[in-house]
């Protein structure tokens, strides 16, 4: 059991390089490992600033995650394609002896949480602390003694670049309970759940389970929503290092303000048909009824709630696809059901601009220019909710300077992100 000091010794040293460049160096570049060990060091020498020299302490890591296929496919008890990314909160950890959880995350108030008090608080909702009590809660409900610990994060997750830091915030600290409390017995299905929970319970977003899946399970990640209390998960072995394409997150500099009239539409209008069929979700709708019925369907509920129907069915199949492409190892058709989905979303979902702003239409301008740039090669689609926000390129590895620096010509400096699919979920880093 190492204290702080001991740990940094052997970061400096290189102990833990290899298992940095798996998580931050996935193209093998010296500079991503040297960047990762240096960010590394920096948060336990900040844990020793603000807590001391600990003993038992450890490295966690919580990764972001990218949706890779099924657009808006999973409220809709569909299937998805996602995976974890190279970006990730990182957090040096230690236990403190006491019931109480010292939280702190740089450039932010520190949080203080007492286990003997894990309900939840109004107050609380939409901030950090109702993740940690959420999984708190929960982990204490499955049985497990808690005990509290110290902890100074860092993040590299992109704001509102579609990534799930909330999703990466509690894959982080539902390892470091694991770790500490729980004998590292929550498995990362687990742990995902873990953090849905805190999330709808006591943070009071209603999401789905595919962000906390995609940041704990790590690599691609197929999801099957058809149960969606137990959703079935399958990992898809592909290495992304030896596609000859980089992952491209492109920030478009429009804001998801406002735009939750235009996200709510989306599950009324598959709501509304599901019910002409006496249905919740168009999941349950076998495909061939929903076609027979688009003429009434029509009539009742307008063109665009047909449309974003049959978006659903041929996504949701898509998903599936896309993942089956990449066991088979098969790249190229893996890319064209990409661009398919984001020709899509685009045509049939509808949710790349916002009809409360008709001037903003940046996510469907950054997509014609990248089509542009990548000439017939590569894929790219709407991350993400849409409306707003970021776009996702799969790009070849030669036009990789030009793609970036002609996104970055239309929409400024560091807005093109350069990412990989890394292949471990939230974990424990060092200790």
């Amino acid at each position: 059991m190492s204290d702080c000091s001991q740990l940094l010794t052997a970061l400096k040293n290189g102990t833990y390089d290899q298992v940095l460049s798996a998580l931050y160096a996935l193209d093998g570049a010296a500079r991503r490992l040297e960047e990762a060990r240096a960010r590394t060091v920096r948060t336990v020498e900040a844990f020793i600033e603000k807590f001391g020299d600990a003993q038992g302490a450890a490295l966690f890591s919580g990764p972001g995650r990218t949706e890779i296929g099924g657009n808006h496919t999973d409220h809709q008890h569909g299937r998805v394609l996602c995976g974890s990314v190279d970006l990730d909160m990182l957090a040096c950890a230690a236990p403190n002896g006491t019931r109480l959880v010292r939280f702190v995350s740089e450039g932010y108030p520190a949080l203080e949480i007492s286990l003997d008090d894990l309900s939840p608080r109004k107050e609380e909702e939409n901030t950090s602390a109702a993740l940690v009590r959420g999984v708190a809660a929960k982990a204490a409900e499955l049985g497990y003694e808690l005990s509290g610990f110290d902890a100074y994060a860092t993040s590299t997750v992109l704001s509102g670049s579609g990534l799930s830091s909330s999703a990466a915030y509690e894959t982080l600290v539902g390892n470091i309970f694991s770790h500490f409390c729980c004998q590292d017995g929550l498995d990362p299905i687990t742990i995902a759940k873990i953090g849905q929970y805190a999330e709808n319970v006591y943070f009071g977003k209603p999401c789905g389970l595919m962000d906390q899946m995609g940041s704990s399970v790590g690599g691609a990640v197929a999801i099957d929503f058809n149960d969606p209390a137990n959703p079935v998960v399958e990992r898809v072995d592909y290495d992304f290092s030896e596609s000859g394409h980089a992952l491209c997150i492109v920030d478009t500099g429009s804001s998801h303000g406002d735009l939750t009239d235009d996200y709510a539409d989306i599950t009324r209008e598959m709501g509304a048909v599901a019910a002409y069929f006496g249905k919740t979700v168009l999941r349950d709708v076998p495909q061939q009824h929903f076609r027979a019925a688009i003429p009434a369907l029509r009539r009742e509920y307008g063109d665009r709630a047909v449309l974003r129907a049959m978006h659903f069915y041929d996504d949701d199949r898509r998903a599936a696809q896309e993942g089956e492409a990449l066991k088979a190892g098969d790249f190229d058709r893996f890319l064209s059901l990409l661009n398919a989905s984001g020709r899509s979303s685009s045509l049939l979902l509808q949710n790349t601009w916002s009809i409360s702003d008709p001037r903003q239409q940046a996510v469907p301008l950054a997509l014609a220019v990248a089509e542009e740039l990548l000439d017939g090669t590569g894929a790219c689609r709407v991350h993400g909710g849409g409306f707003a926000g970021t776009i996702q390129a799969f790009v070849p590895e030669d036009r990789l300077a030009l793609f970036k620096s002609g996104m970055e010509a239309l929409l400024g400096a560091g807005k093109c992100h350069i990412l990989h699919i890394r292949p471990q979920g939230g974990c424990v880093v060092a200790e």
